[in-house]
C-alpha cells in the first residue's frame, strides 16, 4: 500500500464483498443519520436498490480507509 492510497482509501468492488456484507454496507449507508433523500421520503429497501444500482453503475464506490479501518460508500464525483 502507497502512501497516497493510506490518503485516498482503497477502493473495493461489490463483488469482493460477501453477499450479506454488501447488504449490510449498503443499509447502514442508508440508514445513516443526516442521510437526506429529498422531499419523498423512501422505504429501506427502496434506497438499498438505489444505492445498488449507484455500486453497479459506477456512480457510487466502496472504499476502505485504512487510517479509520472503515468502510464506507462514497459518490464517485466526491472521489475526483
Amino acid at each position: 500500500m502507497t502512501d497516497e492510497d493510506e490518503e485516498q482509501g482503497v477502493e473495493l468492488s461489490p463483488d469482493q464483498l460477501s453477499a450479506e456484507a454488501l447488504e449490510g454496507l449498503i443499509e447502514e449507508f442508508v440508514t445513516r443519520d443526516g442521510t437526506d433523500y429529498g422531499v419523498v421520503e423512501r422505504e429501506v429497501a427502496e434506497k438499498v436498490a438505489q444505492v445498488r444500482a449507484q455500486l453497479i453503475s459506477g456512480d457510487a464506490r466502496i472504499v476502505f480507509d485504512p487510517k479509520s479501518e472503515s468502510v464506507s460508500i462514497v459518490l464517485t464525483r466526491s472521489l475526483e
